[in-house]
């Protein structure tokens, strides 16, 4: 336990204060907010799977996001800065500014019959008005459900339905590097598929995208003329229990899931976290890059550093190639960022086209107080790298669509702990977490397991799956009850940090043995050459699998994929053990992943071992998949 002057002491206090009072303790940071009705009790939960945040408050959380701060003397700070690597564009919004969009489009949809409760589907890439549509709708207590640009008609046909939206907003194209994306036609026959049709829908037409609503349905209405047009209405003050918005998991596999976030606990774990987990305050500037169509979008691009009177920076384009690998330093060091955040796929691209770091040095990145890293585990390779290149912290965290907001964190603005490559650290205050074995049960400290977190959720997570809770109940409680089944597996050390190994189903069994691919990955992304690699296990008639890798090489490797091979087995041999049985390496262009950045490693499987595979709706570029199953070896004879 950590003394009076040791770092970590004050989390400590902290965790330990969320722990034993989760209602008290979130009750008090319920204050940080401008509530319409201030809540009295903090927590209802019926002790099993059912629980509620401030059930007895009120409020609308873009009144907290931008007319507290606007009446507070704020309204000429900058709010959201778009950054279009794509169009050569940068424009900033002030507080007042988006406040008056916001209120406007608001305003809009009102108009157009939008009202409480009614969802509304937003299918826009990262543009402004993706965070204006956003907000607008919950001004007026609706509920959005963004739908990321990437999907195909159907997937966007799927959501409508599950969510039986009344309107549509999107955009009429997004823009890639070497394309642009036609983003009508997808919504026209998406909306042709779908059993619920919208009863409008708004687009907003990018002059560099050559349809418009002209070419579809007359009925459609601009985005523009509809924003001119409309007075702006005030934020509807709604239940703080009332849903904000539906956010579709990416399931490959069956019905996607739709997580449900509510008003009040969202906007009470976006106020805590940002100071506390990323040490960012009002005036100082966000960069997060993602996409808003991921939940990372929708709580760290969005709301928490709007809730926070922070500046959130819209960024699009790529981590390389727009125009080079030192896009996001670039896009930190002009907007002043305290902080950066992206996936570890991003990162490792970047290493990989400039391994020794020369795109940093071309920018002031004094500002640039922390590298963050989730979405996937961070490897220590990586970790290393981008310790030495930018000299700064590099902190990697771990959470979920479901949570909605880290669960591990190494909290920088919270007497932070000391770093330990390969873990995301420690629990955040209001996270329980345990490893339990199959049966439920404690494992020793240091031992794997499933990693679960004692419920009821904290603030800001999902409070159910949207018209399904039978499903919400089997998917995520049933397995441990009286916990969230997380669905990682890892282990807790003697100090109490976490270290996330990968997903349960990740887990291989090599004559016996289950061995976890998130290590046997880790041992391998250490050589120099490898830029990036995912271990998957293929079926083997003697030990039932065995592992194999595949490798992207990082831009300045010299040396055979012979020699790579035989380097990779001896090293996976002497610091993993023979027991893996490691003996394919494969060095291909790159690995399949999903928009958010995932490796597709179940896809990859099924590739290998000859199985027929449909191209997953949630992938990033379809003709990766096509030259992976071109390079990759066949293990189905």
């Amino acid at each position: 336990m950590a003394t009076a002057n040791q770092p970590g002491t004050t989390y400590r206090a902290t965790f330990e204060r969320a722990s034993d009072d989760p209602a008290a303790f979130w009750l008090e940071q319920a204050q940080t907010l401008d509530w319409h009705t201030a809540p009295t009790r903090g927590l209802d939960y019926d002790g099993a799977a059912s629980w509620k945040w401030f059930p007895d408050g009120q409020l609308n959380i873009t009144y907290q996001a931008l007319d507290r701060w606007v009446q507070a003397g704020r309204g000429d700070q900058p709010a959201l800065v778009w950054d279009s690597a794509m169009t050569d564009q940068q424009v900033t919004y002030t507080y007042a500014e988006l406040l008056d969009k916001v209120a406007r489009f608001a305003g809009a949809l009102r108009a157009n019959g939008v009202t409480r409760g009614d969802r509304v589907l937003i299918y826009m890439p990262m543009i402004p008005e993706a965070l204006i549509a956003m907000l607008a709708v919950a001004r007026i207590g609706a509920i959005h459900v963004v739908t990321f640009g990437g999907f195909a008609p159907r997937e966007v046909a799927t959501r409508l339905d599950d969510a039986q939206a009344k309107a549509v907003i999107a955009a009429n194209g997004g823009i890639e590097p070497s394309r642009t994306i036609r983003y009508l036609p997808n919504v026209a026959e998406a909306i042709e598929l779908a059993e619920h049709k919208p009863e409008v829908v708004l687009v907003k037409q990018r002059p560099e995208i050559d349809d418009t609503i002209a070419d579809f349905d007359t009925t459609w209405l601009d985005f523009d003329e509809q924003l001119a047009d409309n007075g702006p209405v005030e934020a509807l003050p709604v239940a703080a229990t009332d849903p904000l918005y539906l956010l579709h998991t990416s399931g490959t596999t069956s019905k996607p899931k739709a997580v449900i976030r509510d008003h009040g606990g969202y906007a009470v774990a976006a106020a805590w976290s940002v100071p506390n987990i990323y040490n960012v305050h009002p005036g100082e500037v966000m960069f997060v890059a993602s996409d808003v169509g991921w939940v990372v979008g929708h709580t760290y691009i969005v709301y928490a550093p709007l809730v926070s009177g922070a500046t959130t920076v819209v960024y699009e384009g790529k981590p390389v190639g727009t125009p080079d690998a030192g896009a996001f330093w670039r896009v930190a060091s002009e907007h002043g960022a305290k902080m950066i955040f992206s996936a570890p796929t991003a990162y490792r691209a970047i290493r990989a086209a400039d391994p020794t770091g020369e795109h940093w040095q071309r920018y002031d990145m004094s500002a640039l107080e922390t590298v963050f890293s989730a979405g996937e585990r961070l490897d220590e390779d990586t970790y290393h790298w981008l310790e030495k290149v930018t000299g700064k912290p590099v902190v990697d965290h771990w959470w979920q669509t479901e949570t909605g907001w880290p669960i591990v964190a190494n909290l920088r603005g919270l007497d932070p702990m000391p770093l330990k490559p390969g873990s995301p650290s420690v629990p955040v205050p209001g996270y329980r977490v345990s490893v339990v074995n199959p049966l439920g049960e404690p494992v020793a400290t240091g031992s794997e397991g499933n990693i679960v977190v004692e419920l009821p959720l904290p603030p800001g997570a999902m409070v159910g799956l949207y018209g399904e809770p039978e499903r919400f109940h089997s998917s995520y409680m049933a397995a441990f009850p009286g916990y969230y089944e997380t669905g990682d597996t890892g282990y807790i050390d003697e100090d109490g940090y976490v270290f996330v190994l990968g997903r349960s189903d990740d887990v291989i069994n090599v004559a016996g043995h289950r061995l976890s691919t998130g290590t046997l990955e880790a041992v391998i992304a250490e050589h120099p050459a490898v830029a990036e690699t995912a271990v998957i296990g293929v079926a083997d008639e003697l030990k039932g699998q065995k592992p194999v890798a595949y490798v992207v090489l990082t831009a300045d490797a010299d040396l055979s994929a012979e020699q790579l091979a035989k380097e990779l087995v001896a090293k996976v041999r002497h610091d993993f053990g023979p027991v893996a049985a490691f003996q394919n390496v494969d060095v291909v262009s790159a690995l399949p992943k999903t928009r958010s950045g995932k490796i597709l490693r179940r896809t990859m499987r099924s590739i290998v071992e000859g199985d027929e595979v449909a191209t997953p709706a949630t992938i990033d570029d379809p003709g990766v998949l096509d030259s992976f199953a071109q390079q990759a070896t066949r293990w189905d004879s």
